[in-house]
């Protein structure tokens, strides 16, 4: 190589650098976003800045504003109170009255048998069925119970996914503004080099066309945003925007995933299935309890009669009456049977059902680790082998390009490909940390 190409390479090499320090200060300006480190694959301790919120705090205001897990909440209470009424007894009958005044004429002593009469009576239930009641609103109690911690989990897991659809897009706003300056520079040298006539206004043009590829590309992004702020207020149970939400993202968390060992935590706790196994204890206890119906329940009933003395003074002892009652469960072909036969088959529904979602947990597990797994591969292959390569690619194309080497829209379609291998880092950043929060959700991992 001439001395005059060396000088021109080292022109070039200096420019760049100026224009990539002149970038990282103005990538500096405004908010935080993703970061990532090509070294390691941890968290790192990010101060909080402004309005810039970290993700277990805003997990932490959805547990205590969120309206969903409030109402699930509530539902939870209430169940828990419909345990001990169903076990209780119905309430007594106090009666009151007169037995056997005469038409004919109204002192009570005239009449040997008329007397004033007041009585308690009280249902007893057939031996096991207060304790059956009681069971089928436990077992009730346990599912809302469930149902609860599953609401939990899958706020959280909305929050979490549009948290980092939010950090994705302005990740992306940033990197592609950082592209929309750097092509606005090759720009200026395509201008300055048609102007001296060492090079062509196809050149000008097409970089002008890159540029404001990139301008509606950020319009686009700014239409995106909005979507996923609301999305996040909502899993934050905020009716309006208080502050500015800019997402602290994003450094990988490397986390191994088992099948097999996810799988064996999704079936001991994922609160969706816990919910359905315990629809299927309380259903096998309403079968019971429509197989009782066949025994009778008794009405015990005690009364005390006062009678007055007689006209001619005779005096007339009180007296005490006590009788028991049955009821006849006579209907069993139009009453019994088929409530026995609906217990049934509610309960064969619900073990159906717990059967398809133990199905769908584990599909949806493989599915998310693919993800995890494919993501992690190419976040790794891309931060380096893929993006480093790039980088020197255009770096060396701008440096033939001022040389006369390479034309411009070598050049330019090196520094897109860049542009296009770091969108496709980010996105990869995002969808492994939603697969994650997927995971977690399918597994029943608590948050609470």
């Amino acid at each position: 190589m001439n001395r005059a190409g060396i000088v021109a390479i080292a022109w070039v090499a200096t420019t760049i650098t100026a224009h990539v320090q002149a970038q990282e200060e103005a990538s500096k300006v405004g908010s935080t976003v993703f970061t990532h480190s090509a070294a390691t694959h941890e968290f790192s301790t990010v101060s909080q800045l402004g309005n810039t919120p970290l993700l277990p705090g805003l997990i932490r205001e959805a547990l205590e504003n969120n309206p969903e897990i409030q109402a699930a909440q509530q539902e939870r209470i209430a169940a828990q109170q419909r345990i001990a009424p169903a076990e209780a007894l119905d309430d007594p009958m106090l009666e009151a009255g007169v037995i056997n005044a005469p038409l004919a004429s109204s002192p009570f002593n005239r009449e040997d048998m008329t007397m004033k009469m007041i009585g308690l009576s009280q249902r007893l239930p057939f031996p096991g069925k207060r304790g059956l009641r009681k069971e089928v609103a436990s077992k009730d109690a346990q599912a809302i119970e469930y149902g609860y911690q599953e609401t939990v989990n899958r706020v959280i897991h909305n929050l979490k996914t549009a948290y980092f659809d939010l950090g994705l897009t302005r990740e992306i706003f940033q990197l592609v503004e950082k592209n929309r300056q750097t092509l606005e520079y090759f720009l200026r040298i395509a201008e300055e080099r048609y102007q001296v006539g060492q090079g062509s206004q196809a050149d000008v043009l097409k970089a002008q066309t890159q540029v404001s590829r990139m301008l509606d590309r950020l319009l686009e992004l700014e239409r995106e945003q909005p979507v996923f702020e609301a999305e996040l207020m909502r899993a934050l149970g905020r009716s309006t925007q208080t502050e500015v939400l800019v997402p602290v993202l994003l450094h990988i968390q490397e986390t191994p995933l088992s099948m097999e060992m996810l799988q064996q935590e999704a079936m001991l706790q994922r609160p969706q299935l816990l919910a359905l196994q315990s629809l299927i204890a309380r259903n096998e206890k309403s079968v019971d309890l429509a197989r009782r119906a066949s025994y009778p329940d008794f009405d015990v009933r005690l009364s005390y009669g006062q009678r007055d003395n007689m006209l001619d003074g005779t005096r007339r002892d009180d007296m005490v009456s006590m009788t028991v009652a049955v009821n006849l469960p006579i209907w069993r072909g139009s009453k019994i049977e088929p409530r026995i036969l609906e217990s049934q088959a509610l309960r064969d529904q619900a073990a159906s059902l717990y059967q398809a979602q133990r199905n769908e947990v584990t599909a949806r597990l493989r599915q998310q680790i693919a993800v995890a797994e494919q993501s992690l591969k190419s976040i790794k292959l891309y931060q380096t082998t893929i993006l480093p390569q790039a980088r020197l690619t255009v770096e060396s194309a701008l440096a033939a390009y001022q040389v006369g080497r390479v034309d411009f829209l070598t050049l330019l379609d090196n520094q897109m490909t860049v542009f296009d291998f770091e969108t496709n880092r980010i996105t990869a950043i995002a969808n492994y940390n939603k697969a994650l929060a997927e995971i977690d959700w399918l597994v029943g991992k608590h948050v609470h």
